[in-house]
């Protein structure tokens, strides 16, 4: 009887554990994973993001589909999102706007950061540097403060729009310096840098994402780096810091997030992917023409430095008066 017994015990056994290994479910990703780039295609960040994307694909073993959905303040983009299931198919690059600044300009906004995004991983800043047209009367921030100051209300600045980095870097170097310069919004970093390179408007707060070729070129003059330390990309270039400027620390803030409510096992996945991606031989070379700074860590040390950013700038947005409703 036990001669019988046993291969049919053998086999039961292998029948409910092969049940078993079916009934669990497949690890993460089994299906392409939508990027969302709240910014037209072919800025810095659409440059940033599918390049990040093509270096985490063949890991992942899932494609990266960037998805463009510019507007609103990057509102659009994280519209979209947040209408997504959470179940780590959906994701988005988020900047300064939906991380730290539109809850202090909208009134009302649907949705509350602290609360509403699951956040996957940082991937790092781009600096903001102070440029001037090759023209302009002062070769350093010094000189730029003393001209300012002396022709009160006729100096502008542009940038890519209400509440972008640029705009509020500017905001903050004004408060910080005791400046009136008048804000000329465009929509978008090209149309405000041609109107600077051609002299229209005689300044703006650059990022190097978009600005180091001009800078290098001569087309603009840049004053100062808004980080604390000098940018490898400008290594020659002051900090606000070394102008007399502790203050001035401003830059592009990027990282990874979802709606929330992401399954853990689909965050850590991703953060890890992220990590791996920025040691990427193209996109350690993108960051290095860009001048980006790569910030690797947990969401945990994310979420920590959004909220801590979140407040440092409520204070400068509160002052400045930036309202976008």
């Amino acid at each position: 009887m036990k001669r019988f017994l046993l291969p049919l015990l053998a086999s039961a056994f292998a029948l409910a554990t092969a049940a078993t290994a079916s009934a669990q479910p497949a690890a993460y990703p089994t299906q392409p994973i939508k990027w969302i780039v709240p910014y037209v295609a072919g800025g810095g960040t659409d440059n940033l993001a599918r390049t990040l994307a093509e270096a985490m694909q063949p890991s992942l073993g899932q494609p990266l589909i960037i998805d463009n959905r510019p507007g609103a303040s990057t509102n659009i983009g994280v519209g979209v999102m947040m209408q997504a299931r959470p179940d780590g198919y959906t994701i988005m690059q988020a900047e300064n706007a939906a991380l730290l600044f539109n809850e202090h300009m909208f009134a009302r906004l649907p949705y509350k950061p602290a609360s509403d995004f699951t956040y996957i991983g940082t991937i790092g800043r781009f600096p903001v540097a102070l440029v001037v047209h090759p023209d302009f009367p002062a070769k350093n921030v010094a000189e730029f403060v003393r001209y300012v100051k002396a022709n009160p209300d006729k100096v502008s600045y542009a940038s890519p729009g209400n509440g972008s980095p640029h705009h509020m870097a500017m905001e903050l170097f004004k408060q910080k310096a005791g400046l009136t310069i008048t804000h000329v919004p465009y929509k978008g970093a090209a149309p405000a840098m041609t109107d600077v390179m051609g002299g229209q408007v005689p300044t703006m707060m650059l990022d190097l994402a978009s600005g180091l070729p001009i800078i290098k070129s001569g087309k603009v003059r840049v004053l100062a780096i808004a980080l604390p330390q000098r940018a490898g990309a400008l290594p020659e270039v002051p900090t606000f810091v070394e102008a007399g400027f502790p203050d001035v620390n401003a830059y592009a803030f990027h990282g990874l997030i979802g709606p929330a409510g992401m399954p853990p096992e689909a965050v850590a996945r991703l953060n890890a992917e992220l990590h791996k991606a920025m040691k990427a031989p193209k996109v350690v070379k993108l960051f290095a023409d860009f001048g980006f700074e790569a910030l690797p860590g947990t969401p945990q040390d994310f979420y920590r430095l959004s909220r801590a950013e979140s407040e440092r700038w409520g204070n400068i947005i509160k002052t400045a008066g930036v309202k976008l409703d």
